[in-house]
């Protein structure tokens, strides 16, 4: 699946959603797999950013003794990192409720061959077996993840390769939802009232648009109708969702399937050279001191080619190759494979413009941060206002679902 253009389509700017699991202060694999990028979409999209808290149990369940302090170092990184309350609503997924009572409804509908067949499903039992997980949550968590999703009817969700599958179940699921609970009789009537508003022309390519997409599913030709019908000016709001919907199947779009927005995310080595993880302890944290810094990256493991000196060395074996490949300039680099292939420069010259990097990043990550650190009741407010934004939009969502599912008191007074 090819990456997706970071500018967003003419209009109202399109919204995005991601999370994270409270694990605590970050590090830099978290900064360069996912955060980095969510600072970036803010200034393109409508984010929504969450803490996932009720995520933390499925795997954690025993152990939630740490989870408020996880929550609280979680987000002065995000903040400290340059995510802005200001620009996008930051919150805990457990203060929008409205999450758990779209699961349950999801669940009512959702096939138990769906969530078993998840590649992590079984992945994460074979590497967590120190940990009783044969239970519904852990079961049952890419559906709460198709939730956390849905509830905000976002454009794009944000991901790395190795997420598309639980994107890919949450479109099944929001096409399954649309299939049962979006049939209208009046829906083709409605359908061709707006097409009628498009000359004729785009008439003709919406309508070839369409039969081709639903014959080969070519995602392109989806995107040039949707596009179609944005630039159609004569349309209301209705009428455009309509053709929108159109596009997807002959029922509404109650529930619009996401899409992926797939961001790179480069390897980002620990300090032994395996992956950078806290389970590893191999990790530098986002606002560390320069002088840990400066231990940690000199201590790095390195090529094992060079023992002494002027044993000359290559860049691929070496991890904080990968380190260089994020952090230094075209120039640096020519300068450090030139240097290590001929031992022209020794480990600790090659490190040092990593060191001077990093530390200027946490630097400034570290003042960025400091008005939240010890000011709980700060982040608490950036919270509460996340929270109160995110209730608006999942109240909105879950008014249309309750509709659809007969479960809205209106109905049954009408």
């Amino acid at each position: 699946m090819p990456a997706m253009n970071l500018a967003p389509t003419a209009g109202p700017p399109a919204r995005v959603l991601s999370g994270m699991r409270p694990t605590g202060a970050l590090h830099l694999g978290n900064y360069h797999g996912a955060l980095r990028n969510w600072v970036a979409l803010q200034n393109h999209y409508e984010g929504y950013f969450f803490i996932a808290d009720w995520h933390a149990l499925t795997t954690d369940y025993e152990n939630p003794g740490q989870l408020q302090k996880h929550v609280h170092e979680m987000v002065v990184d995000w903040l400290g990192a340059g995510l802005d309350p200001h620009k996008s609503a930051i919150f805990v997924q457990s203060h929008v409720p409205a999450h758990a009572e779209l699961h349950l409804l999801l669940s009512m509908i959702t096939p138990l061959s769906w969530l078993e067949r998840v590649p992590t499903y079984k992945d994460q039992q074979a590497q967590l077996k120190e940990k009783d997980l044969a239970t519904y949550g852990f079961l049952g968590y890419p559906l709460l993840q198709s939730a956390d999703i849905l509830i905000y009817r976002p454009r794009y969700v944000p991901v790395g390769e190795d997420q598309v599958a639980h994107v890919e179940i949450t479109r099944e699921i929001a096409r399954r939802f649309n299939r049962i609970y979006g049939r209208d009789e009046a829906f083709p009537r409605l359908v061709k009232t707006a097409l009628k508003k498009l000359d004729a022309e785009p008439r003709e390519l919406y309508n070839a648009d369409r039969h081709r997409y639903q014959e080969a599913g070519n995602p392109e030709l989806l995107q040039k109708a949707r596009e179609l019908v944005a630039a159609a000016h004569r349309l209301n709001d209705e009428e455009r969702e309509l053709l929108l919907a159109n596009l997807e199947g002959e029922h509404h779009r109650l529930l619009p399937a996401p899409e992926v927005l797939l961001t790179p995310t480069p390897k980002v080595p620990g300090l032994d050279g395996r992956k950078m993880s806290k389970s590893y302890g191999n990790t530098i944290r986002l606002t560390e001191e320069p002088e840990a810094i400066s231990r940690k990256i000199r201590g790095m493991a390195t090529d094992p080619a060079r023992v002494r000196r002027t044993d000359p060395g290559d860049p691929e074996k070496c991890p904080v190759w990968d380190l260089h490949k994020l952090y230094s300039s075209d120039e640096t680099l020519a300068w450090v494979r030139q240097g290590c292939t001929t031992a022209g420069i020794g480990c600790l010259d090659c490190k040092q413009p990593l060191i001077d990097k990093i530390s200027a990043e946490s630097s400034a990550m570290r003042e960025r941060a400091a008005p939240y650190r010890d000011n709980p009741a700060r982040v608490r407010e950036i919270l509460a206002a996340g929270a109160q934004r995110a209730n608006v939009a999942a109240e909105a969502t879950m008014d249309v679902v309750r509709k659809a599912m007969h479960l809205s008191a209106e109905q049954g007074q009408a």
